[in-house]
């Protein structure tokens, strides 16, 4: 579960009664480094996962706190009663919580199995490391796993690992990147070819964009390139632009992605659930919802004390809302019984210029029987071999018209297309020159302070909008914090410093705006205790 966003150095509250559990076996001792074996089970093709049988799964479903409620284990039949193909459960490897012995996860395989769930196991004692003193490293978490290696190797078909929740917290969240990796990379040497997922830090939702600017490189040192990326969003994710900025960043970089954990609301602050779940569904990622009961925050509870029968309002929206598990829940091939879920679309073919102006570029193309979206790459100058694309639209028709262009400038455009089951290869390419002359383009930039505490403050959004007639490929916001003010994050966009006078520039994906077309940033800053000033002077230009 997500905590704490804002308040650095808290610990995370958890009102659960914790259970003695009896010691696991004894760790299994680590075989050498050698050429890792061939993925099998749930594997990684392009930006989607495969069952066993090559058959796209989209994870629909939700998390069961395990480690803490081991009495409810009827849980996992309710869940799948209400329509989940996939249930995400809390272990514990022994620093906090547990340890779950090999012959607790071994029912819990054999539970999901019985009731057709894929079952993401994960490490919960990892949350927040380097700003909760209690927490778990991740590799303390690979010896856990290895720990259980017996009951773990030979379920690559029904199960994946889920490392360790939320590895990171606030403080220092750019030593992810190395702790992942190595992570990853000390499972495969152990011999576990399963499907492994990899949780953001910052408390699981990446503000800083850790986890996003540096996912090609773990993916990399996977040595059988089967790592899918998780986030969990809460409330940084208050926006639709701020969902589909994330998801489009991970499509361009062609890499798989899931929304391990999200809710409703966070901490008084509103989470748009809807364009998680309605996005969700049009790219073909997967989802969990957090969480089906026990909680000691209960707006996240789906049921009350457990009950299926007692859905909340948060229930309901996952389960029986629009987008929801029982909408677009297809169960994987590898259990008897479950028909095909289907597969991801072809590529577009024949991507055509079909016309013209000095402002926009008019294309059609020839679509997939089977895609429900098409989404509409385009990148700067003639089509070229390195060519970097931002999907710049989505659409339902085999048309699209890409508008705010400047003038007499040529670019260059691909199609997707995606369904509940995945997302295609682009198409080939086309270049599109635009005709005339145009005007320069400029912008405007206006900050909110979403939350105050004592010593610091969040200010998100920035909206950040083209006040000009002509597209802009890039922007520029100036601002200035006060005296003692010191920058700790920011997402969706890169900072000049971290104190005095700020430069924001755009991310690679959401520099284009067309005339009126409007994106957003955020960052979080310290400040001394009992100050109440925020920062002031916010300019923006278009070069």
């Amino acid at each position: 579960m997500t905590h704490r966003l804002t308040t650095l150095g808290a610990l995370l509250s958890l009102v659960v009664s914790l259970l003695v559990l009896t010691p696991t076996t004894p760790s299994q001792a680590e075989p050498s480094a050698a050429a890792a074996p061939m993925a099998t089970g749930f594997h990684i093709s392009g930006r989607n996962l495969l069952d066993a049988n090559g058959n796209a799964f989209v994870m629909r479903g939700t998390s069961h706190p395990h480690v803490w409620y081991q009495g409810e284990a009827d849980s996992y039949a309710e869940i799948a009663g209400l329509g989940a193909n996939t249930v995400r459960v809390v272990l514990g490897s022994g620093q906090r919580w547990g340890p779950s012995p090999a012959s607790d996860v071994a029912n819990v395989i054999s539970t999901c199995k019985a009731n057709k769930l894929v079952c993401v196991l994960e490490v919960h004692d990892t949350t927040g490391y380097g700003e909760d003193a209690a927490a778990a490293t991740l590799d303390q978490a690979v010896t856990y796993w290895n720990s259980i290696r017996d009951v773990l190797i030979g379920q690559e078909a029904y199960v994946l690992i889920n490392i360790g929740n939320e590895p990171i917290g606030n403080t220092n969240p750019g030593q992810w990147t190395a702790a992942t990796t190595g992570a990853v990379q000390r499972m495969r040497t152990l011999g576990f070819t399963h499907t492994l997922v990899v949780d953001a830090p910052s408390w699981g939702q990446d503000w800083a964009n850790i986890m996003r600017d540096n996912a090609p490189a773990v993916w990399a040192a996977d040595s059988l390139r089967n790592t899918l990326f998780s986030v969990h969003m809460y409330q940084v994710y208050g926006t639709p632009a701020s969902i589909t900025g994330y998801f489009d960043a991970f499509a361009q970089m062609g890499l798989p992605l899931i929304v391990g954990e999200f809710g409703h609301e966070h901490q008084g602050q509103n989470v748009d659930e809807d364009t998680i779940m309605a996005e969700a569904q049009a790219r073909g990622i997967g989802w969990m919802a957090w969480s089906y009961s026990g909680n000691s925050e209960p707006y996240l509870d789906q049921t009350v004390a457990f009950d299926p029968a007692q859905l909340t309002t948060w229930g309901q929206r996952v389960f029986t809302g629009a987008n929801g598990v029982q909408a677009t829940s297809k169960c994987a091939t590898v259990f008897t019984g479950c028909g095909a879920t289907g597969t991801a679309p072809s590529a577009p073919t024949a991507v055509t210029v079909t016309g013209t102006t000095s402002a926009s570029v008019s294309l059609s193309w020839t679509g997939s029987a089977s895609a429900t979206q098409y989404q509409v790459q385009r990148a700067p100058g003639a089509c070229a071999t390195g060519s970097t694309f931002t999907q710049v639209g989505t659409s339902t028709a085999s048309v699209f018209t890409s508008g705010g262009l400047a003038a007499n400038t040529a670019y260059c455009f691909r199609v997707t297309a995606s369904n509940a089951s995945g997302t295609s290869a682009p198409s080939g390419t086309v270049t599109g020159t635009t005709s005339g002359t145009g005007t320069p383009g400029g912008c405007s930039a206006v900050a909110t302070v979403q939350n105050q505490w004592g010593n610091g403050y969040v200010v998100q959004p920035v909206a950040v909008t083209n006040t000009g007639t002509a597209a802009v490929s890039g922007w520029r916001v100036t601002f200035t914090l006060p005296a003692g003010h010191t920058i700790s994050g920011a997402w969706n966009a890169t900072l000049s410093g971290t104190s005095g006078t700020i430069t924001a520039t755009n991310m690679g994906y959401n520099g284009g705006l067309a005339p009126g077309a409007g994106t957003a940033f955020g960052f979080q800053a310290t400040r001394p205790n009992g100050n109440t000033q925020t920062p002031s002077g916010f300019t923006c230009s278009a070069p």
